[in-house]
């Protein structure tokens, strides 16, 4: 199925230098930004307090934030859990004061209860009905290893989208695209640093998934191209690099296209609990998209992909072995 069909191949190559100076000063960018501002990590990584509550009709979960907001819990998370009447309330430790001593394990069970008791305050105020159905601690350890378990999963993906492409391709398609890849990770990651938009585990999913899903679009033009190593014998490598890309454009196009109304969909009216796995999809398939055709394709063709790369040469027969005797 195509949308459009382009006649004349569109010259990317032409201005790949370009394009991959601009790709390495954004990398560079959302590197600085991680490493000076660092990622906002929410309570599931940082450790804290959930609180389970229930209403006796459907929770105003825009009223509820207020309430915390007004209390100066910023950071809390507020999200249903089950029925409309049911609600988690996933609240940061209490800080300690700067130049003081580090709390105590029962002063600080101690800030804890009164954070507690200040939450249900407020609750109350607005709804008398409200009821605390449990409070569980999440401590930091638990949060240290969900951060170490995140890291693990992004690592064992990356080895394996390594050994598919070169098993499916050669090492030259493998490298560019994980760096391809690997640049639209990083391009999110610093989008949520330098805005602190608040990393939680649907986030680290979503980023997960960018992953995998910028692949794709990858292996397909790299598909495209090794076909057209078959059927362009005398074209050079920009010359068939330029029609994989052009002639996959109404290809890409649908897919994105599709795929970024369902995000955009969840990023406007998914409310604030897909707000930060929708934000990091939009700009994983903005930029996967980008990377896919000016980064995976140009950074292939600067390690000197070639038609021997894909394609093994017939060996031409001995004319002794013709030869009647």
């Amino acid at each position: 199925m195509e949308l459009f069909r382009i006649k004349k191949d569109i010259p990317f190559m032409r201005n790949a230098l370009i394009f991959n100076v601009i790709s390495a000063l954004t990398f560079v960018a959302a590197v600085f930004f991680l490493v000076t501002k660092s990622l906002h990590l929410s309570v599931e990584f940082t450790g804290g307090t959930s609180m389970e509550v229930s209403y006796s009709k459907p929770a105003d979960l825009e009223k509820i934030r207020a309430s915390l907001h007004h209390l100066g819990l910023h950071e809390a998370q507020v999200v249903p859990f089950g029925k409309a009447e049911d609600v988690v309330i996933r609240l940061p430790l209490p800080k300690k004061v700067a130049g003081a001593p580090a709390l105590s394990e029962k002063e600080l069970n101690a800030k804890i209860a009164a954070q507690n008791d200040m939450v249900m305050g407020a609750l109350k105020a607005n709804d008398p009905d409200v009821k605390l159905q449990r409070t569980a601690l999440v401590g930091a350890q638990v949060g240290e290893e969900l951060a170490h378990d995140g890291l693990m999963a992004l690592l064992f993906v990356i080895i394996g989208v390594m050994a598919y492409l070169a098993i499916r391709f050669e090492w030259k398609y493998a490298v560019a695209a994980i760096i391809a890849n690997l640049h639209d990770v990083v391009i999110i990651l610093g989008f949520f640093a330098f805005f602190q938009w608040e990393f939680d585990l649907a986030v680290l999913a979503a980023v997960l998934a960018v992953l995998g899903y910028s692949v794709n679009e990858s292996v397909v033009i790299f598909d495209r191209i090794r076909e057209n190593f078959l059927k362009l014998r005398k074209a050079s490598v920009t010359e068939v690099i330029d029609n994989a890309i052009t002639s996959t454009i109404s290809r890409t196009v649908i897919t994105h296209g599709c795929t970024q109304m369902m995000v955009l969909s969840m990023l406007f009216f998914g409310g604030p609990t897909l707000n930060g796995f929708a934000t990091a999809l939009t700009i994983g398939i903005c930029f996967g998209i980008y990377s896919s055709v000016f980064v995976a394709a140009a950074i292939a063709m600067w390690l000197g992909v070639k038609r021997e790369d894909l394609i093994k040469p017939v060996k031409e027969k001995d004319d002794a072995d013709g030869a009647v005797v």
